[in-house]
């Protein structure tokens, strides 16, 4: 029963890290380096709390973060998404399952456009110059959030 305590207790520090990550994106458009380590480095114990093997279920999840990295980090160097957000995925494929990480990118992509369209339309009523800056760590920690909620909702059904 200890597992599924500790289990819970991570679920809810990683739903503080992403309103925290959401909320610095979208009055700084920044991510901090300092949370995205933080995510990433919790997700071992996550992985020990829900009875995780070491080989190959570990092992799964780290090539998981990996090609999330490597897959976002050309989208990065193309000029299409702000480094702390290609981080911040890596971090939190670390957490779910491969079926719950296309969950997540498709929820990421339908909220991402909202907040884009909400972003051009923001930057254009106050007449600002240059290009806007969509914080899509908002959509991102959105996403992840509504998966979080379902491990805590499902918990209990």
């Amino acid at each position: 029963m200890t597992g599924e305590y500790l289990r819970m207790v991570l679920l809810g520090a990683l739903a503080c890290m992403l309103v925290a990550a959401a909320v610095t994106d979208l009055r700084s458009r920044i991510i901090s380096n300092r949370l995205n380590l933080a995510i990433a480095l919790l997700a071992p114990a996550y992985w020990w709390a829900c009875g995780i093997s070491f080989w190959p279920d570990a092992g799964i999840q780290l090539a998981l973060g990996l090609g999330v990295f490597a897959l976002f980090a050309s989208l990065f160097a193309l000029g299409m998404m702000g480094g702390g957000d290609v981080k911040m995925l890596a971090a939190l494929a670390l957490w779910f399952p491969w079926q719950a990480l296309l969950t997540l990118l498709v929820l990421m992509a339908l909220i991402g456009g909202v907040v884009t369209v909400v972003t051009v339309i923001h930057h254009r009523v106050s007449q600002r110059l240059g290009q806007p800056e969509v914080p899509y760590g908002v959509a991102i920690s959105l996403a992840a959030l509504w998966l979080v909620g379902e491990r805590y909702i499902n918990h209990f059904v």
